[in-house]
């Protein structure tokens, strides 16, 4: 199914700035973006597509079932592609770098705790947040070179 198809069954037109946005998230190589990176991406690309429509398309993909949407504690809205597998979140503290990590013993002890409560999980989130501690990390030397983005 092309793109353009996938989004009009979904009720949205196939704009050019909804399929560069969709594009950018599928060949992006970090898979956490905010609304921000995206527009950023986007002028990169010598695209100008303003940042409220960027705001409006991440929502309407949300709404869609296309996005998932974070709140990791850097207070922005962080967005990534449903893959449809669950995972789960590792974020510097000091960076905000996402990592995505799947742990079957944890999945199995959660399930454990809840079901010996007297709860069955219908969903669930884990974000673990750390300090990297890696001796070469690329991502905290770009940010003592830069700042945070």
């Amino acid at each position: 199914m092309s793109k353009s198809t996938e989004l009009n069954s979904m009720g949205l037109k196939a704009t050019f700035p909804r399929l560069k946005i969709l594009e950018l998230f599928e060949n992006a190589e970090v898979r956490h973006l905010t609304a921000d990176d995206v527009y950023r991406l986007l002028l990169n690309e010598n695209i100008e597509i303003g940042l409220a429509t960027v705001y409006r398309a991440l929502t309407q993909f949300e709404q869609a079932g296309l996005l998932e949407r974070h709140h990791f504690e850097s207070g922005k809205a962080v967005f990534e592609i449903k893959a449809g597998k669950h995972h789960d979140h590792l974020v510097c503290i000091n960076c905000g770098r996402v990592e995505e990590f799947y742990d079957e013993e944890i999945e199995r002890r959660q399930k454990k705790i809840a079901r010996d409560r007297g709860f069955a999980i219908q969903e669930h989130a884990l974000y673990l947040y750390a300090e990297c501690t890696k001796e070469a990390c690329l991502h905290r030397d770009a940010i003592e070179k830069t700042g945070p983005a």
